[in-house]
This record gives C-alpha cells, structure tokens and sequence, in this order.
C-alpha cells in the first residue's frame, strides 16, 4: 500500500496516544492549545491526509460493510458469506464482496479500493498467499487509519482485531478419536492446504490424537501439499502401496479424493476404509457413499463475525477491546465411516 502518515505513527513519534492525536486534529477543547498545535503541525510536515471517516465511527453513514474471500469455488465461504448477508440485511447494512484469488496484490488492491469512503469496514479470510509470506501490514494500515476489521477462519495473530474461528486443531482430535474408537489402526493424513494455518492446525490435532492413544505415526501414510495439483500427483497409487484402513483429510479436495481412489482400488466403504473429511460442501452429501465431515457451521461464522462488525460501528465507545470468538465444529456422520457400537 502506499506509504503515508497514521494517527498510530504520529502518536508514537510525539509519545502521545492515538485518541490524543484524533482529538487534537479535530480541535476537541479536551486537548490542550500548546498539544493541538505541536499535533496539527507534524501532521501537517508529515503530509497526514485524515481519513473523516475513520476519525470519528459514530458518523459513518454508509451502511456498507466489505467482505473479501480467498476463493469464490469453497463452498465454505459460501456460507460464511450468507450468514454476513443475514445479518447484514436485518441491520439495513449493504455487502460488498471481492475476491482475492488468494493473492496478497488483489487483497492489498480490494482494501485500498474500497476504504477511501466506500465502506463503513471489512470482514475478510486472508488469502494464501499472504499467510506464506507473513505479509499483514495492509490490514494493520486500515485499521490505524479508522476502518474496523474482522477477520474469520484464516487469521493472522500480530493483528489487532476482532477474530471468529473454529476450533481446528481440537476438532481434528475428536474426528480422529471416532476413527480410532471404529476400530481404525493405519490411519492417513491427507492434505492440499498445508501452507495454510488451518491446515497446520488440523494436521497437529491428527498427530495429537495418535499421541494420546500410543499409536505410532507412520510417515508413509502421511501426505501433505500446499494445493490440489501437488496433491493429485503425490496421491497416485497411494491406497495398493500402503493399505490404510482410515483416511482423516483436512480439506474438501483430499477428501473427495480419497473417496473416489479407495472407491477405484477396491475398498468397501467404511467397511475396508473410513474417511472423515474437513469442511460440509454439496459434495459430501451427494457421493456415494456419502462422506463424513466435521462441518464449521460456515453460516453461524458469518453472522457472527457481521455482529462483531456491527457492534463495533455502531457503538458510542471511542477504544475498542477486541475478541476471538471460537465457534464449535459438528462431526456429522454420514456412510463413510462406521458407527459407534
């Protein structure tokens, strides 16, 4: 993004607060005449352009709140996006949504564009491409310029906003205990979204729960790539060579996969394999047999995180304490695993 001053960099640079500065830019009679000039004038040296909007949240009149998603094709952000549009709607706030194709310039480009006045804030999922270079300081820009995020499932810890996620890693660890307590002893790990921090998450909790039963990790069974075309190449022959009779996928893409090649290699579903996949997409319920997943209620995740948002627009506050909402998974068990006795 473009360099220019903030109200956060002006604070530090002259050892005052954030609110001091705002209210000295603003004439407020709290701030002292010698403060309001010595403010006013490095701002001035600094070339700080105010964002009105920004300075003051209780005048924004916009009623228009941008959402930006990584990719369009996951169903998953499908229902985060009509839970945000549910809440949205009974507030009287417009959506405006952009896709980021998971590329850090797209996202950089969606934020500039649409918080020079457009919109009141952002509710967003950072794109991988961000999360692999650890580039977040155009989310940090935004927000010290006035305009309020909240981001949802793939989040970034070094910025300060309201968060909502699931549980990844603890939900992990129960969808595996199901496999283990079926009877399931080879168990894979299989992943297309391991640059990514859900996926990380999701892979440890696979770990921890062979941990906690004193099962051995065997790395032959174990495949982890960074997108569906590494993963479609490494997958091939994967089922004759090591004979898994479980299958715990972190992501929609491995676990239809999983699927479809254990379907072509022979095995009765669950009877020979097991399969419990992330995510709740059309596809789970309509293959057959129908998979197993841990859904992340993708729609409660979008009203809450437009709550959040809303909440914070709409409040008399002039600082802010900030959250992360946690939101329970659901194991929902369809016919490709086996049923607890």
């Amino acid at each position: 993004m473009k360099s220019k001053a903030t109200l956060k960099q002006i604070a530090k640079e002259l050892g005052v607060s954030v609110s001091t500065v705002s209210k000295a830019l603003n004439g407020s009679p709290e701030i002292s005449e010698p403060t309001k000039q010595r403010v006013q004038e490095y701002a001035k040296l600094k070339n700080y352009k105010p964002n009105v909007i920004g300075l003051n949240l209780k005048n924004r009149r916009t009623k228009t709140i941008g959402v930006i998603i990584p990719n369009i094709l996951n169903s998953f952000f499908a229902k985060v996006f009509s839970g945000i549009e549910k809440v949205a709607d009974e507030k009287g706030y417009k959506v405006i949504t952009c896709i980021s194709n998971e590329s850090l310039e797209k996202e950089i480009n969606a934020l500039e564009m649409l918080s020079n006045g457009t919109i009141d804030g952002f509710i967003l999922s950072i794109s991988e491409e961000s999360q692999k270079l650890q580039k977040f300081g155009h989310f940090t820009s935004i927000i010290n310029e006035g305009t309020p995020i909240v981001m949802f499932d793939r989040i970034a810890d070094e910025v300060n906003c309201d968060k909502v996620i699931v549980d990844d890693f603890e939900s992990a660890v129960y969808a595996m205990e199901h496999l283990i307590k079926t009877g399931c002893k080879k168990i894979a790990l299989l992943s297309a979204i391991d640059n990514l921090s859900v996926g990380k998450l999701r892979a440890k909790g696979f770990y921890k729960a062979l941990e906690n039963h004193g099962l051995k990790v065997d790395e032959n069974l174990v495949i982890l790539t960074n997108n569906n075309e590494e993963f479609n190449s490494k997958i091939g022959g994967f089922f004759i060579k090591n004979k898994p009779d479980g299958v715990f996928a972190v992501d929609e893409h491995a676990s239809v996969t999983a699927m479809k090649l254990g379907i072509q290699n022979g095995y009765k579903i669950p009877q020979d394999l097991s399969i419990i996949g992330f995510a709740d997409g059309v596809w789970s319920r309509r293959m057959t047999p129908s998979l197993s997943t841990v859904s992340q209620h993708g729609p409660e995740i979008g009203e809450v995180a437009a709550q959040l948002l809303i909440d914070k627009l709409e409040s008399e506050e002039e600082t802010f304490t900030f959250t992360t909402t946690t939101i329970k998974t659901e194991l929902r068990q369809r016919d490709s695993t086996k049923r607890l006795s």
